[in-house]
């Protein structure tokens, strides 16, 4: 079964809780033909960087709904933050139109069910692996990191700051989705039209499986260190294609993954229960405190100890 990663924490490159956050605004929205789009705005953390990350999520089923889904997390915009712009509700206007301002970072989803593609390759009787894609006969599910260009980026925020509503709405948010579809599915192939993936053994799904393994071990494994070379032997894998199988189904290196996640469980464990530095620095397998409060300080810009104070 497919587990698509979370495009925040991609972004982020560490675990983050979105419940957490401030939701300045969100709205879901069906377009009649097949396309359901939905957007939510979060007030951007002064402490946090992020990267405009772009996701693709293939879903191939032969007894559930197959669909092809889009995802983005987009980042450095700034918008009015005074509710006295929209009658006590969030302004959702840019800093440019209005004088507050709130940096934002921006998550969209795009799903378009099998029915609403199906059109766009009738007719056409050899498939680019593009069109295998748009066809549901590319064989199996999978989940790819793809780059914000410009002109997606335009397109995002278009969607969030037009004139239209009612009928007239639907049609623009329709014309702007197949646009950041096009886009999107441009980045999905090189010049040469080999395949999904730029790791060929990608296409695999049992490779798949085991990079999707890998990362379980690491998540189970975060008071245990493990090499890559330890990683590689459990799941039966060359260790040049595990990291960059990794890397290219995941959009960070396992080292950063594992690291994020460490720190991140670190944080946990000081804030939330109370524990000592030195107890975490032992429960997390470090050889020396020194060690690990300089990993947590470049991760979370604190010192372990200063965060026993906040």
């Amino acid at each position: 079964m497919l587990h698509p990663p979370d495009i925040l924490t991609i972004a982020r490159k560490q675990p983050v809780l979105q419940e957490s956050l401030d939701l300045l605004f969100e709205k879901d929205q069906h377009i009649p033909g097949g396309v359901a789009y939905s957007v939510q705005r979060y007030a951007m953390l002064s402490q946090w960087t992020i990267d405009d990350t772009g996701m693709m999520v293939y879903h191939q089923s032969k007894d559930k709904e197959r669909y092809l889904e889009l995802r983005f997390c987009v980042s450095g915009n700034s918008y009015c933050n005074d509710p006295v712009c929209n009658g006590g509700q969030t302004c959702r206007r840019s800093a440019a139109q209005c004088g507050a301002k709130a940096a934002t970072m921006d998550l969209f989803t795009f799903r378009f069910s099998a029915t609403y593609l199906a059109p766009f390759v009738k007719g056409r009787q050899t498939l680019s692996r593009t069109e295998e894609v748009l066809a549901f006969r590319y064989p199996s599910s999978f989940t790819k990191i793809v780059p914000i260009c410009g002109r997606s980026r335009l397109v995002l925020e278009s969607l969030l700051n037009h004139p239209f509503e009612g009928a007239l709405e639907n049609i623009f948010v329709n014309s702007q989705v197949q646009a950041v579809l096009l886009y999107s599915l441009e980045c999905l192939l090189d010049e040469k039209e080999e395949g999904v993936f730029a790791c060929k053994f990608l296409a695999n799904e049992a490779d798949r499986e085991k990079i999707s393994r890998a990362r379980e071990i690491l998540l189970e494994q975060i008071g245990e260190p493990i090499t890559i070379k330890e990683l590689s032997r459990k799941v039966a894998m060359n260790e040049c294609y595990l990291k960059k199988g990794f890397k290219e189904l995941f959009g960070t290196t396992i080292f950063d993954f594992y690291q994020g996640q460490r720190m991140e469980h670190a944080r946990y464990l000081l804030y939330e229960k109370g524990l000592s530095v030195t107890e975490v620095s032992l429960m997390l397998g470090y050889s020396s405190i020194s060690h690990f409060s300089t990993a947590f300080k470049k991760h979370t810009g604190l010192k372990p100890c200063e965060l026993l104070f906040h």
